[in-house]
């Protein structure tokens, strides 16, 4: 197992946690998210790592990693694009800026640009639909996103992303 995917520090504090409390699978997504943001996703070992510390199977944490898109079980950009496709967003011009979105970036869903900056990502809610359409890019949110304005938007982030 490859423990680099989180610190000692990461590791013993987990391990105490898991102790104190009666239902340790409640740290799944926390370990999860502590090994994604010190290495950009969650290899297998992160899942074999995090099964470990619960005392649960692989197939336990790999239910939970898989359930949730915002943990990414595959390399991804440094900035991951999601846009959300609700029907909010949907209905009032999401699907042409996902459009705009991909003729710009010049990938499918699911992919991520050359220069591997960008990996765009649909997502069934953001949890923004009074302010629609809606996108994030990293950990930047955009409401009442028009197609007119992701030039603009990619342009600033990936400025942002290669300082």
């Amino acid at each position: 197992m490859n423990e680099n995917l989180l610190t000692e520090q990461q590791l013993e504090s987990f391990r105490k946690r898991a102790e104190s409390i009666a239902h340790p699978r409640e740290l799944i997504i926390d370990i999860l998210r502590a090994i994604q943001d010190r290495n950009g996703w969650v290899p297998d070992e992160g899942v074999e790592i995090t099964s470990g510390l619960l005392g649960l199977s692989p197939l336990q944490v790999e239910e939970v990693a898989t359930f949730y898109d915002k943990i990414y079980r595959q390399p991804v950009g440094k900035l991951v694009i999601h846009v959300c496709d609700s029907i909010c967003c949907w209905s009032l011009g999401g699907e042409e800026v996902y459009h705009e979105l991909q003729s710009l970036l010049g990938v499918h869903p699911g992919e991520t640009t050359a220069d591997g900056v960008f990996t765009l990502l649909p997502t069934c809610c953001l949890g923004m639909c009074g302010k629609a359409p809606a996108m994030t890019v990293g950990p930047r949110s955009y409401e009442r996103v028009a197609p007119e304005q992701v030039a603009e938007i990619l342009k600033q982030e990936r400025q942002e992303a290669l300082k």
